[in-house]
């Protein structure tokens, strides 16, 4: 099992992520109300600003205040070759 910091001292298991985005738009702000409403939501950001939304695979939706490329450069994955254009690679 692979643990992953993402920030104050809070690590979650790397294999059970589904997904890392950005809080700024409309669809990820609903599915963090949603998630409040349910109880599935947590909250490691500890007062600071949300910069990174972690969607486990377990529904749980979790909230850090570290940039998603920064929680994504801790679990050692690439977030950039997808946008490229392949040919320019």
């Amino acid at each position: 099992m692979k643990l992953v910091n993402i920030g104050f001292g809070n690590v979650i298991n790397a294999s059970r992520i589904v997904a890392i985005v950005s809080p700024d738009s409309a669809p990820v702000k609903r599915l963090i109300q949603e998630s409040r409403d349910r109880g599935m939501l947590i909250n490691a950001a500890q007062g600071r600003r949300t910069r990174a939304v972690i969607i486990m695979d377990s529904d749980h939706v979790i909230l850090s205040y570290l940039q998603s490329e920064t929680v994504a450069a801790r679990l050692g994955a690439e977030t950039v070759g997808i946008w490229e254009d392949e040919d320019d690679a």
